[in-house]
């Protein structure tokens, strides 16, 4: 417990710190906020807020009732601050149709926030830099559910792109995520 609040704490800083005798590393070394949250099991690497936003957190996420990763995302945008209105659907194609998400680039939930799109397993500190910035575009979108993004957590982590989704269906990267 003490590891999630000590990362959470001082995850912004960058800060080395001196770790004496804590499991899964050696005593009396210095080691980086990184270091620690490879070696930790109680913290996802997602679970760190390292994007300081302070405007509507309500987010409303559509997904089918079957899909157990949807519900995972869910937590780690919780995680975050947002608050989640759960909507649990059969009508999957539909909405995805109705937001103007292309079907090479769907995954498996689709959240709506400031009339914003987010397609897929976002990062919710992308989000929140993305809604800050409030582009003239559609969303963000992860397409399909690469390995290691949130909701999907595993050791067998896939380089993924967020993509901004353009009014015209074009998509640029947001962001690049290969080492994490």
């Amino acid at each position: 417990m003490w590891k999630n609040y000590f990362l959470n704490a001082i995850a912004a800083t960058g800060a080395i710190i001196l770790i004496m005798g804590s499991s899964g590393f050696s005593s009396n070394q210095a080691h980086t906020v990184t270091d620690i949250q490879k070696n930790s099991t109680l913290a996802s690497i997602w679970d760190l807020d390292q994007e300081n936003y302070s405007g509507n957190m309500n987010m409303t996420v559509y997904r089918s009732p079957s899909c157990g990763c949807c519900h995972q995302w869910i937590d780690h945008a919780k995680k975050q601050g947002f608050q989640i209105t759960d909507v649990k659907t059969d009508k999957m194609e539909a909405i995805k149709k109705q937001y103007k998400i292309p079907a090479n680039l769907a995954s498996c939930h689709t959240a709506i926030i400031d009339n914003y799109v987010m397609e897929g397993h976002i990062p919710a500190t992308d989000i929140k830099r993305f809604l800050k910035q409030k582009p003239n575009s559609l969303g963000l979108i992860v397409p399909g559910m690469p390995s290691g993004s949130p909701g999907m957590e595993s050791s067998n982590k896939q380089p993924f792109e967020v993509l901004t989704l353009g009014k015209n269906g074009s998509t640029q990267v947001f962001k690049s995520y290969e080492n994490y």
